[in-house]
């Protein structure tokens, strides 16, 4: 179930950087990112709600709130970066080299979460490293 949730993930992530590069047009990366984020607090707070999940925040460790809070400092440095890319940039350009992240992503999980490996994860991420250079090394 989790590939699923991944490619609409990938999806929605190609839809970000479309909407977003229109969406910014003449107008600050930084107030762009801010508004985004507010219509994400809005929709994510209002699943929660729904959902009543609200009373797991009473289980959260205080490991779980430092985590949490260095992974959306992350997110938002992420989003204001991109945003700021996209804005100077062509969108067929950023996004794939914002994918970077996947390969920084496999060598932290190994490094840092201790996770296995395979040749196959190797492979794939040194493919997106590439196609990341190719795109990085175009002079337009």
């Amino acid at each position: 179930m989790w590939k699923y949730y991944a490619i609409l993930s990938a999806v929605f992530a190609a839809l970000t950087a479309i909407f977003a590069k229109i969406g910014i047009k003449n107008v600050d990366s930084n107030l762009a990112t801010a508004i985004r984020t507010c219509v994400i607090l809005f929709i994510t707070w209002g699943i929660v709600f729904a959902s009543n999940s609200i009373n797991g925040i009473k289980e959260l460790t205080k490991m779980n709130w430092v985590f949490l809070i260095l992974s959306g400092v992350a997110t938002g440095l992420s989003w204001l970066f991109y945003f700021k890319a996209l804005q100077l940039g062509d969108a067929s350009k950023v996004a794939p080299i914002d994918k970077l992240s996947v390969v920084f992503t496999i060598f932290l999980s190994f490094i840092i979460l201790k996770e296995t490996v395979s040749w196959k994860v190797i492979l794939g991420g040194l493919l997106i490293a590439g196609g990341s250079l190719v795109i990085l090394m175009d002079k337009q």
